[in-house]
């Protein structure tokens, strides 16, 4: 029998995808080319919009019982650790006081625990090619699996295969990768002692760019070091690994006591390309794009699965109000649903990108000017709490407050705040997890 939806990609997005529509009654196949998860060091610090619906698919609890390690500030600081800009997430609304930190497979594996018995996921199957009707509109995927090569319809089909998505290629939608000039090396680092003092999100601005902390579970820390273009060419090549990282390292005096444990866990190295992506259309007809197929940023924000899991609650929420109009997953009531979504949600995923690209260059940039002006914003956006509370409230995917032009001024120090001392009153204090 048919799926009612066909997911392609079973990432975060992908499975987030088919946990909501299945919460819908509907039947979804999930396939995904990789035979098994691979550890990657991304997507492991979820946002407070995120956690809302994670929350109420049991998720949250899972990686809760998991030891996931929650945090309460995202913080930018000078190489010394003095905090430059500091986003309580304390001030929010509760419950969505807290970032979530776990392991990128951990996540993968409880939003897959969290599927419900109408939803089927294979691993090891490969998309070929897609299905088309008489008009043009997709309905399906020919599938490679096990040696054989078969064909899956079905009404919708969802598109969460990555940055390079070939289905978004197959559906006629163009979207320019670009990327940053400079890759980051991750590292993950077993250092009890540091991991417990660690309790915040910690971006360290420098003049060779972003150092990038924070705690993981089992008393880990993940760090990000940012490197350029070719500032690691041949260094592996001329086993100097070690000699780069104590370098990277004693320029960064609040990190530097790492120095011993991080070359102690040296192996665990990890080199990622950088780069940003915002899809001019999330939708085709019969098929919706959901996580890097749609967009993608700077991990330095910690948005880009975070919007994935938003984004595919709100493809669930579009489609639901449809059916419950039509009472039937017709080709008619699908396609209204993705005209919807994409109406909704290009606006919303525009205004991340924009937040995200700001808050990447703040702390990226090494050009002269990008360095001048990064130091100014931040500096500025720390001392006032109007646009703290307003940044913060943006970071954690709770709904855009964009920021104006005379904010942006205001921003650099160009033009004074009367208001800047305006915000909400902070809540009581923060709930504990359950």
């Amino acid at each position: 029998m048919s799926p009612d939806v066909l997911v392609c990609g079973a990432g975060v997005g992908g499975l987030a995808a088919a946990r909501a529509l299945g919460g819908l009654g509907l039947d979804v196949l999930v396939v995904d080319k990789q035979p098994r998860i691979r550890p990657i060091a991304k997507g492991e610090v979820l946002q407070p919009g995120a956690l809302r619906l994670l929350r109420s698919w049991g998720v949250e609890k899972r990686l809760d019982a998991q030891g996931a390690v929650r945090l309460g500030r995202l913080v930018v600081r000078d190489p010394r650790g003095t905090a430059l800009m500091s986003l309580d997430y304390g001030q929010l609304p509760a419950p969505d006081q807290w970032l979530l930190a776990h392991d990128h497979t951990a996540i993968l594996a409880a939003l897959a625990d969290s599927l419900g018995p109408g939803v089927e996921l294979r691993r090891g199957v490969r998309a070929e090619a897609p299905l088309r009707d008489d008009s043009g509109r997709i309905t399906g995927l020919r599938l490679a699996e096990g040696g054989r090569v078969h064909e899956e319809r079905a009404p919708l089909v969802v598109a969460a295969d990555g940055i390079s998505s070939r289905l978004r290629a197959w559906a006629g939608i163009e979207a320019k990768r670009i990327d940053y000039p400079h890759r980051l090396v991750s590292f993950d680092i077993a250092d009890a002692e540091a991991a417990a003092r660690a309790d915040d999100f910690s971006a360290y601005v420098t003049d060779r760019g972003l150092r990038l902390l924070y705690p993981l579970p089992g008393g880990r820390l993940r760090l990000y070091l940012q490197a350029g273009p070719d500032e690691l060419r041949g260094v592996t090549a001329r086993g100097e690994p070690a000699d780069w990282t104590t370098r990277a390292l004693s320029q960064v005096p609040a990190l530097e006591p790492l120095t011993e444990s991080l070359l102690a866990h040296i192996d665990s190295r990890q080199t990622l390309p950088v780069g940003r992506l915002l899809s001019p259309r999330l939708a085709g007809h019969g098929l919706a794009l959901v996580g890097e197929a749609a967009y993608a940023v700077h991990p330095m924000a910690a948005q880009g699965m975070n919007t994935a899991i938003t984004s595919a609650g709100a493809l669930a929420e579009r489609l639901s109000g449809h059916l419950e109009r039509t009472g039937e997953m017709s080709a008619e009531t699908v396609d209204g649903a993705l005209r919807d979504y994409h109406d909704r949600q290009l606006p919303l995923l525009a205004q991340a990108a924009t937040t995200s690209g700001n808050a990447a260059r703040m702390v990226t940039d090494l050009s002269w000017g990008g360095r001048v002006l990064g130091r100014r914003a931040v500096r500025h956006t720390g001392a006032n709490p109007r646009l703290l509370h307003t940044v913060t409230h943006n970071m954690s995917g709770l709904g855009p407050r964009p920021l104006t032009l005379l904010d942006r001024l205001q921003q650099l120090g160009l033009l004074p705040d009367p208001r800047a001392h305006r915000v909400p009153a902070a809540p009581a204090g923060r709930p504990q997890p359950m």
